[in-house]
């Protein structure tokens, strides 16, 4: 275990925060808030800078990092993010407990959206851009982005790409980690300005454009006013972020093709026809069955639609109460926060690729079954499913679901009904936001006591990271040195 390379990455992470924490320094400036959250912001920023530059003053004489060195950095640098990201809201004392304000940063940073605010009227302009800012950072990753801005990056920094980047699998897109890096993270900005445009265009401010672009563009889903999106009263700014979140839910290496002049492969991608397949036939149903409820039929679609993209992407806005509807629709939206969007976006949950793999394996096993002298082949992307990758999303599935049940047999001892306690697990663990029952768009996680609050934030730390990382971090094994 290489304690020293350790050290000296997360000492780089812990500066990286301290430089992205000067935005929201600079808004308490602009909207000339109270000295409270200059001091707040620049105490905190002060604390990032010493601790960084005494982790990572100097360069360790070693540099190499290896899978399990890539796990362990990955893991504790988002804990120690969250750690400190969450001190501005404790040290203004808008979240006073340390883990509620934990909770809310893991929540920001991993895109999850669920809340223990009540209020959003009683938060500072500062702490709702920070708030929201981390949703932006969390999205494409955090150490992608330090890979992204930091100009050396060892050959072996691809094992902390792995272990960020969701998926089953992973590819550079171009010979240089650091360049493929910067190449997603230019996609994703100029993504993100779009939508920030679009939403302006809607008669929204700078301010609050820019807060929801964060949280469509990570597929976070912090609002700014109390009800999220519903207040807004306006199809044009639904539209553009129920589009803008199906966007950001697809792999961000087809988009890079079709930078590159290579539509024709990208739009073959299964898993984008798969996505967009669940999403039409989710909608269409969910319409049927509600559409009794509504005189509207565009305001039934809306809704429908809406409610499907947040849903599927594990963003979180809301537009419709769904815990008001019908079993049926609840439990489609139920089925795709487990299902999440594709593997190589901002989206949470078991991601389109490996439910897909999981099904053609479920039928190529039933196939052998019938005909045991029969060589059955499982293909993806009209081609041979490798067997590694097989056994890998097997496993991952298989540890996905012991800790969802663990997770929910601990959560259910705090909470009131099954229906709650199985979607606040769902919609942490799957990186979602709100859930159903007592959780749902119209209530929050204040009710949960500390410890389910830990609990549950680290549900979503283990969904953003893909479960690996975060039980590695804690195994004993990991820390032996050899």
């Amino acid at each position: 275990m290489n304690k020293k390379m350790i050290g000296f990455i997360v000492g780089r992470i812990l500066l990286l925060e301290a430089g992205l924490m000067i935005l929201p320094l600079i808004v308490s400036f602009i909207y000339g808030e109270d000295w409270k959250y200059r001091i707040s912001y620049f105490s905190v920023i002060m604390m990032l800078v010493i601790l960084g530059f005494i982790l990572s003053g100097k360069s360790p004489k070693n540099m190499s990092i290896q899978g399990r060195e890539g796990f362990v950095i990955v893991s504790l640098s988002w804990i120690l993010l969250s750690a400190f990201g969450a001190l501005p809201f404790v040290l203004t004392k808008e979240i006073p407990s340390f883990i509620d304000a934990f909770f809310e940063t893991v929540s920001g940073f991993t895109t999850t959206g669920s809340s223990i605010i009540t209020d959003l009227s009683k938060i500072s302009h500062s702490n709702l851009f920070w708030r929201s800012f981390t949703h932006f950072v969390g999205g494409m990753g955090v150490l992608v982005l330090a890979l992204a801005v930091f100009p050396k990056n060892s050959p072996s920094s691809v094992h902390v790409m792995k272990a960020e980047v969701p998926g089953p699998t992973f590819g550079k897109l171009v010979s240089k980690l650091s360049a493929t890096a910067r190449v997603l993270y230019q996609i994703y900005l100029v993504m993100t300005i779009v939508v920030m445009i679009l939403l302006m265009f809607g008669g929204l401010d700078l301010f609050e454009s820019s807060l929801l672009a964060f949280g469509t563009a990570g597929t976070g889903g912090f609002g700014l006013r109390n009800g999220s999106i519903l207040p807004y009263h306006s199809a044009y700014i639904e539209m553009v972020l129920a589009i803008g979140m199906l966007v950001f839910g697809i792999n961000f290496n087809i988009y890079y093709f079709i930078l590159i002049k290579k539509a024709k492969e990208a739009l073959a991608n299964e898993e984008l026809k798969y996505y967009l397949m669940i999403v039409i036939f989710s909608t269409a149903l969910i319409m049927i069955n509600i559409i009794p409820m509504y005189k509207s039929l565009w305001q039934c679609f809306r809704d429908a639609f809406f409610s499907v993209s947040s849903v599927i992407t594990t963003t979180g806005y809301s537009t419709a109460d769904f815990g008001m509807w019908p079993v049926f629709p609840q439990t489609i939206l139920l089925i795709l926060m487990f299902s999440g969007a594709c593997a190589g976006s901002t989206a949470g949950g078991l991601k389109v690729s490996r439910v897909v793999m999981m099904g053609k394996m479920f039928f190529s096993e039933i196939k052998q079954m019938i005909s045991p002298n029969r060589v059955v082949t499982v293909k993806y992307e009209n081609k041979p499913l490798d067997i590694k990758i097989q056994k890998s999303v097997a496993a991952y599935f298989m540890v996905y679901m012991i800790l969802f049940t663990a997770i929910l047999l601990i959560i259910s001892v705090n909470s009131q009904d099954f229906l709650t306690a199985f979607s606040a697990v769902a919609a942490t663990f799957n990186n979602i936001g709100p859930g159903l029952g007592k959780v749902g768009p119209a209530f929050s996680f204040a009710e949960y006591n500390d410890f389910s609050k830990t609990v549950l934030s680290f549900a979503m730390l283990a969904g953003r990271l893909e479960i690996y990382p975060m039980l590695i971090l804690f195994a004993p094994a990991t820390w032996k040195i050899k």
